[in-house]
């Protein structure tokens, strides 16, 4: 059985433990706020780019040209895997790579790269047969729009390049503080609108000077957006996940820094016993 020196340490451990999960959970709590801000900002703007999209297929009267629809046969694809630099995160990266690993699973006849982006992903992914072929780390678990902007480029370029010839994403859809999902996303090619032309809400649209040139100028945003939003929400995802597992580890400090204190109070209580029955026993002797 423990002293009740031991005990008293072992006290101070878990409570120094608990100050430190509790300020962890606290920073985690204020990143969220800005990086759900960030999601609110960017959902409106992937919408409306949808939106318009939409109403220039409708309105157009050609098959839409542009490189970002073409579909090939498919010789290689390249997943995109967003996850965290960091730990302490719960089962959030555990539950990444588990779809992404489903994927590849199902796609083992392809030939097949991984753009890793988070740390996590790429020390999970660098001693398995998948190989990495970019990483980009360091995102301190916020947006940076010139840092996504050059992870659409090297997309972009490859597929248009016909490096690759299909582009998907897996990454955790922002619900709330304690929700999120994990989501495989196709990339590239874009799915093509439905061209609906002839019915009224196309005609309200006049396009200068052409759907091509404004395909040509839309579809850059559209990656860049698409790219740009999932980054907000995997952060996000990963903030709540945060928040939520240094809750948890700053309730169980403390119940096991009650439980240890009742130990504690035992252990105390049994030494003052054993004293006080080895002063009555000296004192019996002495009397005897």
């Amino acid at each position: 059985m423990p002293t009740p020196r031991e005990v008293k340490k072992r006290i101070r451990t878990v409570r120094s433990t608990a100050r430190v999960t509790k300020a962890m959970e606290m920073v985690a709590a204020a990143k969220l706020r800005r990086a759900q801000q960030r999601v609110e900002q960017a959902k409106p703007y992937a919408l409306k780019m949808d939106e318009m999209l939409g109403h220039l297929a409708a309105a157009s009267t050609t098959e839409i040209a542009h490189p970002y629809f073409e579909e090939r046969e498919v010789k290689r694809k390249t997943l995109v895997i967003i996850a965290s630099d960091r730990g302490l995160c719960g089962s959030f990266n555990t539950n990444v790579f588990r779809m992404a690993n489903q994927w590849l699973d199902e796609n083992q006849g392809t030939e097949v790269e991984i753009v890793a982006i988070g740390k996590r992903v790429r020390d999970y992914y660098r001693h398995r047969r998948w190989p990495v072929f970019e990483y980009f780390g360091d995102w301190g678990g916020m947006l940076d729009y010139d840092r996504a902007r050059e992870i659409v480029t090297l997309l972009t370029g490859r597929f248009t390049a016909a490096d690759t010839d299909e582009i998907n994403l897996v990454f955790t859809r922002f619900l709330s503080t304690v929700r999120y999902r994990i989501v495989l996303d196709p990339y590239l090619p874009v799915a093509r609108p439905e061209v609906t032309g002839g019915n009224g809400a196309a005609r309200e649209y006049i396009f200068e000077p052409s759907s091509d040139d404004i395909y040509a100028a839309l579809m850059p945003a559209y990656t860049t957006t698409k790219m740009a939003t999932a980054l907000a929400e995997s952060f996000a995802s990963e903030h709540g996940s945060r928040m939520m597992a240094m809750t948890n580890a700053t309730r169980n400090a403390g119940e096991m820094a009650d439980a240890l204190t009742l130990e504690f109070n035992k252990a105390r209580q049994a030494q003052i016993t054993k004293e006080l029955l080895e002063v009555v026993s000296g004192a019996e002797a002495l009397r005897g």
